[in-house]
C-alpha cells in the first residue's frame, strides 16, 4: 500500500485570530502582543509537521484569505506579501472578499459600518469537495475552528467513505470546536510550538528574483 495523499486547506482569517488569541494572557486578562512573529507562518512547513512523515506524502495546500481593502496601505501590503511567500513554497491561495455590514447600538442608536470576511467558509468548502470528487486526495486536513464547515465534512466523509477529512485546531480554540470534532475523522491539536517551529527566515527570495524582508512587526522577540 503507497502513501496516503494529503491535501491541505487553510481558513486564512482563523488562523490570523488563532495567533492572536496567542496574545490574551488569560491570568491577567491582557493583550501581551508578543506572538505577532508567528503570523510570519510556513505554512507547508506547518502542514509537513501535521502528518505522519513514513504512511503521508503532502501533495498541496489551498490558503482561503482575502484583501481588506479599507485598512492602512502597509497592513495590505503585509498581506499581499506574505501571500507572495506563501506561493513560493507551492501554496495556492483562493481570496474572497470583504463587504460591509451596517452595525446599531440598541442602547444609543449609533450607526456604524463594519466588514465582514466572505466566501471563505463557501470556497474551503467547495474545494474540499471538489478535491474529493476528482480524487486529487486520500487524506484532507482543514485548519480551521469554524463549525460551519461540519455540514461539507460530513458530506465528504458520506459520499467518499474511503477518504479521510482530519481537522487542525489550534489550542485555545478547542472548546469551541465540537461539531468540527464531530464531523471529522480525527482532530489535530495544533500548539503554539508548532507555529513557533515552522517561522519563515527573515528574507524569503522569491522565483523572479524579488527578495522579501519579514516585516518588523513580525520580527520574534529576544
Amino acid at each position: 500500500m503507497g502513501q496516503n495523499r494529503v491535501f491541505v486547506f487553510v481558513d486564512g482569517f482563523n488562523l490570523y485570530h488563532a495567533i492572536n488569541d496567542l496574545n490574551w494572557n488569560p491570568a491577567t486578562k491582557r493583550l501581551t502582543n508578543h506572538k505577532h512573529h508567528l503570523k510570519w507562518l510556513n505554512i507547508t512547513s506547518l502542514s509537513q509537521a501535521l502528518i505522519h512523515p513514513q504512511n503521508d506524502v503532502l501533495v498541496g495546500t489551498y490558503y482561503f484569505s482575502a484583501y481588506a481593502g479599507w485598512v492602512p496601505v502597509d497592513v495590505q501590503d503585509r498581506h499581499r506579501d506574505y501571500v507572495a511567500v506563501l506561493k513560493s513554497t507551492g501554496v495556492v491561495p483562493v481570496m474572497g472578499t470583504f463587504k460591509k455590514k451596517p452595525r446599531k447600538c440598541p442602547s444609543c442608536k449609533h450607526e456604524w459600518d463594519t466588514h465582514e470576511e466572505k466566501e471563505s467558509d463557501v470556497n474551503i468548502a467547495l474545494y474540499l469537495l471538489q478535491g474529493a470528487h476528482e480524487n486529487i486526495f486520500d487524506k484532507a486536513i482543514i485548519f480551521t475552528a469554524d463549525t460551519d464547515l461540519a455540514p461539507a465534512i460530513r458530506l465528504v466523509r458520506e459520499k467518499f467513505p474511503h477518504k479521510e477529512v482530519h481537522v487542525a485546531i489550534p489550542e485555545r480554540r478547542l472548546n469551541r470546536s465540537k461539531a468540527l470534532e464531530n464531523a471529522a475523522t480525527g482532530r489535530i491539536r495544533v500548539t503554539e510550538q508548532h507555529f513557533e517551529r515552522n517561522l519563515f527566515p527573515a528574507q524569503v527570495a522569491l522565483q523572479s528574483g524579488t527578495v522579501i524582508n519579514r516585516p518588523t512587526k513580525y520580527t520574534p522577540p529576544k
